[in-house]
């Protein structure tokens, strides 16, 4: 991927040309209006370049002088520009973002680089997702409308901003396309899992057939998998978590196998909490996620793995 800053302004350029006919095309079939349409766009626009900048080594670069302040601004933009205009602003909202971006952007500047402060780091940003920290914050004017995702975006690439700037964790591989490496490895271990994975999910009972998706849902169902839930899930676990456990332990065997579990367990309250069925299948799935990353030495091979195990579900159970 060109990493450069010409690479970063075409990515924005292009990414912001589908972005808004995809948000305009979406709106018009789910019949949303146009007075929660433009904002909501708009909000979603202003995200992009921000949720992209940590993909590309010279553009996060450039805002290292910056950093952090830009971060908490950027953190709370997006929520400001779409509530603002329908009738969602709360300012006890505003200063919930306000309180969570000044925290995760300011850590490692309070605290030292020590695997104690790493730890804790982790252990906020996994509450803020798994107990909904977003759910009430991002509220909706159009029901069926789910935009606490502008919360998790923000998130993503505000703790990949802290960490690969501030923190300087190296090896990590973060981007948004594999290469050629990446999709040899990815594609490896996704055929490893499915040797064991397909019994698994089958005698679980988390596959249940029905029609078939088109080609086109596949393969945006894909993208999305590897651009946004992917790669944001194995940034954490296989890209910070796996490492750090590994140098914690000193057993890379221990680090794969903790972070596999982990990453289990937060899929527990998928679909209904305890849902062990899908957790033990989740923990399967990333012990080839963590084999991918490891081999690799990037968490775009596992980024790889991941989206290909997820489509192929999604697929099968539409």
């Amino acid at each position: 991927m060109n990493q450069s800053l010409g690479g970063f302004r075409a990515a924005l350029l292009g990414g912001w040309i589908v972005l808004s006919a995809a948000g305009v095309l979406y709106a018009r079939l789910k019949g949303i209006p146009a007075w929660a349409a433009v904002p909501i766009l708009a909000a979603f626009l202003a995200e992009y370049p921000f949720y992209l900048l940590p993909g590309f080594a010279a553009a996060r670069e450039r805002w290292q002088r910056r950093l952090p302040l830009w971060l908490v601004v950027s953190f709370i933009a997006p929520y400001a520009i779409y509530a603002s205009n329908t009738g969602q602003f709360r300012w006890l909202a505003m200063l919930q973002l306000l309180a969570l971006g000044t925290a995760l952007s300011l850590w490692y500047s309070v605290l030292p680089r020590v695997p104690l402060a790493d730890g804790a780091f982790l252990v906020l940003a996994a509450a803020v997702v798994l107990r909904g920290y977003f759910d009430a914050i991002y509220t909706s004017p159009v029901a069926g409308l789910h935009l606490e995702i502008l919360g998790h975006l923000a998130l993503t690439r505000l703790c990949a901003m802290v960490m690969l700037v501030d923190r300087r964790v190296s090896g990590v591989g973060y981007g948004f396309l594999p290469g050629a490496i990446d999709w040899r490895i990815g594609l490896r271990h996704f055929a490893y899992f499915l040797v064991v994975g397909i019994p698994l999910v089958w005698a679980s009972r988390l596959v249940h057939l029905g029609p078939f998706l088109p080609l086109w849902k596949i393969a945006a169902t894909f993208l999305g998998m590897l651009w946004v839930v992917a790669l944001s899930e194995e940034f954490f676990f296989r890209g910070l978590l796996q490492p750090w456990l590994v140098q914690w332990t000193g057993s890379p065997a221990m680090g794969l196998a903790g972070t596999a579990a982990l990453f289990g367990a937060a899929h527990l309250g998928f679909r209904g909490f305890p849902n062990w069925r899908f957790a033990l299948a989740a923990a399967v799935a990333g012990w080839f996620y963590g084999r991918a990353a490891r081999e690799a030495r990037s968490i775009r091979a596992a980024m790889v793995t991941h989206a290909l195990v997820v489509t192929l579900w999604r697929a099968l159970s539409a």
